[in-house]
């Protein structure tokens, strides 16, 4: 197999391939290798390749193959964004801070996909700490997006994005704090989702802020992202916030999801907001009538505390960010700055040195909203404001099955155009990070491309633990917009 027959393999193509022995588990994992050594000098999607594991786990899922044990993933190649745990494989979040630092266990996702018999081909490049919009923020070096190179493929899970888009594996996990599976996945064409707060386990995931972190799958389709859905969700007991909730086969009878007949959709006229490019609208528009086309009930409404969502984010996420990373003193594991006549001075150095630009910006706001004189003006006022926007998408989903938006209020920008102006970068997930704020469900799925070849992405929420519903809508999309099979000219 030849790495050119990766280009645009589904989940589902790979296991129909491995079962038939068509093509062996080792010889699925060489071409993954193969397409990452011939695309991602221009794409920079990968942090490290684990190529020695990568065919150590291959030939340990052909022996489960052979003998008839196999699971739906078992010999498929599939990426890690670089903040969650990977035992014996270095774990840097793209930082400088943690740069070689390799941890001693597994994070939970990692865990249960190895135990399915999942090929790791390598750790995705991101967004230092996960802290960023475009990929740009990473202390190794910026990713690019497949169907144009000049241009961000998002973030801060940027580098799993490109490498789906860019076929270099066939499926890869990221996180979403506030978009960032979503967004990214908007920007490269792929499908990408964040679960209910606590449905996957985030044991192992390097924290930002706790209370809005997720981790999700990015996938080339829909019945992909539930597949992978499957295989990482359920409790956890290392994970305080786990849900014991019964899960579902979230793939089961999505090829039958044709007709949204019965069902309620909502479409909020908040997130048509100031700014948006007009082909992303107009896609949208489209989108939302191809739901009616297949039977739903649409109708506008209104989540009128939308306008304060990104201000309550900006607000509890440095705060989070600024409590999570204060263990960064170069004394325990990570970057040290050794160099110094006293331990202060040591500590100051190895958090100057060791941190990028928007981590020291985020955590300096996070300080400063949790300081004395200014915790109740601002974090306690913002933690009051996101019960009010809980509340309100709530009462939303008594009236309405699935509330669907555009991902991205613009195609994907150029490198470097939005790094000078750090408020420009955070309105890209303006139409995103409500959901992290409710707790709520929420994936972006591909619904064409712009005059100028770049993918729009079209959101789809739900009810917390509705992602069954969510992924039906989103199927009966897919097979309707006709984008299946598109991948980027890379």
């Amino acid at each position: 197999m030849d790495a050119d027959a990766l280009i645009g393999l589904t989940i589902s193509e790979a296991r129909a391939l491995l079962d038939s022995r068509q093509v062996s588990a080792p010889e699925l994992a060489r071409a993954a290798l193969e397409r990452i050594g011939a695309v991602d000098g221009r794409v920079r999607a990968f942090v490290s390749v684990t190529e020695d594991l990568a065919m150590s786990q291959a030939k340990e899922a052909d022996r489960r193959i052979a003998a008839g044990d196999a699971a739906p993933l078992t010999g498929v190649p599939m990426q890690l964004k670089d903040n969650m745990a990977t035992r014996g494989v270095a774990t840097t979040c793209s930082s400088r801070m943690l740069e070689g630092f390799v941890p001693p266990y597994d994070a939970t996702v990692a865990r249960r996909l190895y135990a399915r018999g999942a090929v790791l081909v390598g750790k995705g490049n991101m967004d230092e700490f996960a802290m960023g919009s475009s990929t740009e923020n990473s202390a190794f070096f910026p990713t690019r997006n497949p169907w144009d190179l000049a241009r961000v493929p998002g973030g801060s899970s940027g580098g799993p994005a490109a490498a789906v888009a860019a076929s270099e594996c066939v499926y890869s996990l990221g996180s979403d704090t506030g978009g960032s599976i979503r967004q990214p996945a908007a920007l490269c064409g792929a499908v990408g989702l964040k679960p209910t707060y606590g449905l996957v386990s985030r044991y192992g995931l390097v924290a930002f802020a706790s209370s809005l972190d997720q981790i999700g799958p990015i996938t080339r389709d829909v019945t992909d992202c539930a597949i992978v859905l499957s295989a990482i969700a359920g409790h956890d007991p290392n994970d305080s916030t786990s849900l014991n909730a019964p899960i579902p086969d979230y793939a089961s009878g999505l090829d039958a999801a044709e007709d949204l007949s019965g069902l309620r959709i909502g479409v909020p006229r908040e997130y048509f907001v100031d700014g948006m490019d007009a082909e992303v609208e107009r896609s949208t528009r489209k989108s939302i009538a191809m739901l009616e086309d297949l039977g739903a009930d649409v109708e506008e409404m209104s989540l009128p505390h939308t306008a304060y969502a990104l201000a309550v984010y900006y607000i509890l996420a440095p705060s989070e960010c600024s409590a999570n990373l204060a263990r960064y003193d170069g004394v325990k594991y990570g970057f040290s700055a050794l160099a110094a006549d006293s331990m202060w001075e040591a500590l100051e150095r190895t958090r100057a040195e060791g941190f990028g630009p928007e981590v020291k910006r985020r955590i300096m706001l996070g300080t400063y909203a949790l300081s004395a004189g200014y915790y109740d003006a601002f974090y306690l006022k913002a933690q009051r404001v996101r019960s009010i926007i809980r509340a309100e998408f709530q009462d939303a989903f008594r009236r309405f099955d699935a509330i669907v938006s555009a991902t991205s209020p613009t195609t994907a920008f150029r490198l470097g155009e939005k790094t000078a102006d750090p408020v420009q970068m955070y309105l890209s997930d303006v139409l995103t990070l409500p959901a992290n704020i409710a707790g709520i469900p929420g994936m972006s799925v591909p619904a064409g491309l712009s005059q100028d070849g770049l993918p729009i992405g079209f959101q789809i929420l739900a009810d917390a633990l509705a992602e069954p519903t969510m992924l039906r809508i989103a199927r009966a999309f897919e097979r309707a917009s006709g984008w299946e099979g598109k991948t980027p000219p890379i």
